[in-house]
């Protein structure tokens, strides 16, 4: 356990997960009443990550995917998710028997998505398993944190203000995808010839 390489994971961990980028979206979904449980949002994100972090190649070898190719997925989802936030056009219909959105897409693509758990195998290469479990839990508690307050940041923007953040924040999660992307498909491209 080493106190820098835990600030290292954590920190390129939090850029990647960019919880503070996804608020116009939390508010955006809250905003259409869909409800988001932080506590439990949090908590399977945890699970997936640590999941991930410890058998994450070996559960994409045994559906035969490899990791770029799991990133390219990723990214796809992020493209239409930023595609809803800036057109103001719903793509991903809410299923109607179920008003929440804490697994999908809040656990899941938001917090625990193809960029985050890319960066989790990434990053054993350099860094120990520990120091890097430490980090998750750090982002899971931070990510809580703004889940519980998403509510008092949105009164506070208003709805002028979290229409603008949504807007602009679409096209950078718009950017994040096609900058995921582009790093990913080349290398599937390469892998097949």
């Amino acid at each position: 356990m080493d106190i820098k390489d835990i600030v290292s994971t954590t920190l390129i961990l939090f850029s990647v997960i960019d919880i503070i980028g996804n608020i116009p979206i939390i508010i955006d979904l809250k905003s259409r009443g869909i409800k988001i449980e932080s506590g439990k949002a949090s908590l399977v994100a945890l699970v997936i990550m640590s999941i991930f972090l410890y058998s994450g190649e070996s559960i994409l070898g045994l559906f035969g995917i490899d990791v770029e190719s799991f990133a390219v997925a990723g990214a796809i989802i992020l493209f239409l998710l930023g595609l809803e936030m800036i057109l103001g056009v719903t793509l991903f219909k809410d299923d109607p028997k179920s008003n929440s959105g804490t697994l999908v897409p809040i656990a899941f693509p938001l917090i625990a998505g193809a960029g985050t758990m890319t960066t989790i195998i990434s990053l054993q290469s350099k860094y120990s398993f520990i120091d890097i479990q430490i980090g998750i839990i750090i982002n899971i508690i931070l990510v809580y944190i703004v889940l519980r307050t998403s509510g008092w940041i949105r009164a506070k923007i208003g709805p002028g203000g979290a229409n603008v953040l949504r807007k602009l924040f679409g096209i950078i999660l718009l950017a994040i995808a096609i900058k995921l992307f582009r790093e990913n498909f080349h290398l599937i491209i390469s892998q097949k010839m």
